[in-house]
C-alpha cells in the first residue's frame, strides 16, 4: 500500500518537516544548461539553418527548408472541422468562457487635467507580436493554447506566433484545432530551445516577438530564462501544485481524485491536504488506496504522492489558512461548507477554488480564469497570466505654461540637490520663457 506522508501541526518538528516536504532542488542540470547555451548561440548566429538542423536532430523531421515547417491556417481549420461534434463543442465552449472572463481584464487609457492645465495620464497599448510555445509529443495541451492565446487576442496583440514540436511528424489535431479557435496567426512545427531562440532573436522565417509565453520541458524553461531581457516571458514555472483545505465534509473520493489530478502531471508535482479531522484524513488515505489502481497514470501519481505529497492534521481551519498562506500554492481548494467566510484570509495562492463542488480540474479547462499560475511559492508576489500581461502602459505628460513654473521650481530644487545641473537648467529654461 502506498504510504503518503502524514504530518501533525502540533508536533514540535512540524515546521521543519513541512519545509523539507516543500523543498525542491532548484539547481539546474549542467548538461541541460550547456546544451541550451549552444542552441541559443547557434540560432542567434545561424538563424534558419540552425533551427532546421536542431529540428532534424531532435524531432526527426527531415525538412530541407523552413517553409516545410510552417503550417497554413487552412490546416488549423481542417483540424477543427475534423473534430467529433461533442469535442468541438467542448473546445468552443471553453474558449468562449475563457474569452468572456478575460474581456473583463482589459486595461484602458486614462488622463486628467490639473487646475493649471497640465495633463497627466496613461496610454495602454497591446504588444505587437507574441510567441506561444506549445508542448508536443506525449505532452500535448490544447487547453494551454486557449489559456495563452485568448488573453493575447483579447488584449489586441497584432500577431500570435505559435511554435509546437511534432516529433516524427505527428501533429496533435486538438492542439491545431485550439489554435484555430483562439486566433493564432502563424504556426511553426518547431520545438525545444531552438524554438525559443528563434522567437527571441528572430530568423529569416520566424519573426522576432516581444514576449514568449507557454509551458515546456526543462530545455524550454532554461531557454526562456536565458532570453529574458531580450524579450519578455510569462514565467518560469515549476511542477504543478494543489493544496486542499477540507472541513472533513467533502466526499473523500472527491478529494483523493483532486490530489491525483495534479500528481498525474509529473513525479515532482505536489499535492497537500489540510484538515482538522484525523478520521477524515484516514478516509482519504483509504480512497487513495482504492482509486489509485484504476488510474492510467498510476505510476506517475504514485511517485508524486510518495515523494512530495502530505496529509496534514491541523488544529482548526484558522491554522489551515495560516499554513496555506505560507505554502502559497498554485491551486488552492477551499473545500469547506462556507468558503466565503475564509476566502478573504487567503493572501497567497494562484487560484482559489471555493466550495465542495469546485474541483481544480474545472479551472484547468473551462471555468474561465487562466490556468497559467505562479508555482514554487511565487504566488507570494506574482499573479495568474492575463490580458494585462499582453498590454503595456505608457505615461502621458503635457505641462502647461503655468505648470512649467510650479513643476520647474520643484524640479530645479531636487535636481540641484542631486548635482544634476543639466536637469535643473532644462527645467529653468521653461520657467524663464514663461
Amino acid at each position: 500500500m502506498l504510504n503518503v506522508l502524514t504530518l501533525d501541526s502540533r508536533a514540535a518538528d512540524f515546521r521543519q518537516a513541512l519545509a523539507a516536504r516543500l523543498a525542491l532542488d532548484a539547481g539546474q542540470d549542467a548538461s541541460i544548461e550547456n546544451a541550451v547555451t549552444e542552441i541559443l548561440q547557434r540560432v542567434r548566429l545561424e538563424g534558419d539553418a540552425a533551427v532546421l538542423e536542431f529540428t532534424r536532430r531532435f524531432d526527426r523531421l527531415q525538412a530541407t527548408s523552413m517553409a516545410e515547417l510552417e503550417l497554413p491556417l487552412s490546416r488549423l481549420q481542417q483540424a477543427l472541422d475534423g473534430l467529433a461534434p461533442e469535442r468541438r463543442h467542448a473546445l468552443e465552449q471553453a474558449a468562449q468562457r475563457i474569452r468572456s472572463y478575460h474581456e473583463r481584464q482589459l486595461l484602458t487609457s486614462w488622463q486628467y487635467v490639473e487646475p493649471d492645465g497640465t495633463m497627466l495620464g496613461q496610454q495602454v497599448t497591446a504588444l505587437d507580436r507574441v510567441g506561444l510555445y506549445v508542448p508536443g509529443g506525449k505532452a500535448a495541451y490544447p487547453s494551454s493554447v486557449l489559456m495563452n492565446a485568448i488573453p493575447a487576442h483579447v488584449a489586441g496583440v497584432g500577431e500570435l506566433i505559435m511554435v509546437v514540436p511534432t516529433p516524427d511528424g505527428v501533429q496533435n489535431e486538438l492542439v491545431l484545432a485550439a489554435a484555430a479557435v483562439a486566433g493564432v496567426t502563424r504556426v511553426f512545427t518547431v520545438g525545444g530551445a531552438q524554438a525559443v531562440a528563434a522567437l527571441a532573436y528572430g530568423t529569416a522565417t520566424i519573426p522576432q516577438v516581444d514576449k514568449i509565453v507557454g509551458p515546456g520541458n526543462a530545455y524550454v524553461a532554461s531557454a526562456k530564462r536565458r532570453v529574458f531581457g531580450t524579450v519578455g516571458i510569462d514565467m518560469v514555472a515549476g511542477p504543478s501544485e494543489i493544496l486542499v483545505i477540507s472541513d472533513g465534509q467533502t466526499d473523500p473520493d472527491w478529494v483523493a481524485m483532486d490530489l491525483f489530478s495534479q500528481a498525474e502531471h509529473d513525479e515532482l508535482a505536489q499535492s497537500i491536504l489540510l484538515c482538522p479531522d484525523a478520521a477524515y484524513l484516514e478516509r482519504v488515505k483509504q480512497s487513495i488506496a482504492r482509486l489509485l489502481p484504476e488510474m492510467p497514470r498510476r505510476l506517475v501519481i504514485e511517485a508524486s504522492l510518495r515523494d512530495r505529497a502530505a496529509l496534514i492534521l491541523v488544529r482548526d481551519l484558522e491554522e489551515a489558512v495560516e499554513i496555506a498562506n505560507h505554502v502559497a500554492p498554485e491551486h488552492l481548494e477551499l473545500s469547506v461548507a462556507d468558503p466565503d467566510a475564509w476566502v478573504s484570509r487567503i493572501r497567497h495562492a494562484g487560484a482559489i477554488f471555493m466550495g465542495h463542488h469546485t474541483c481544480e480540474a474545472l479551472g484547468d479547462y473551462c471555468a474561465g480564469p487562466n490556468h497559467v499560475l505562479p508555482t514554487s511559492r511565487t504566488a507570494r508576489f506574482s499573479s495568474p497570466l492575463g490580458v494585462y500581461d499582453f498590454q503595456k502602459r505608457t505615461s502621458l505628460i503635457r505641462v502647461s505654461r503655468q505648470g512649467a513654473q510650479t513643476l520647474g521650481r520643484i524640479a530645479v530644487e531636487l535636481a540641484e540637490g542631486e548635482g544634476l545641473q543639466a536637469h535643473a537648467r532644462s527645467a529653468a529654461f521653461r520657467m524663464d520663457a514663461a
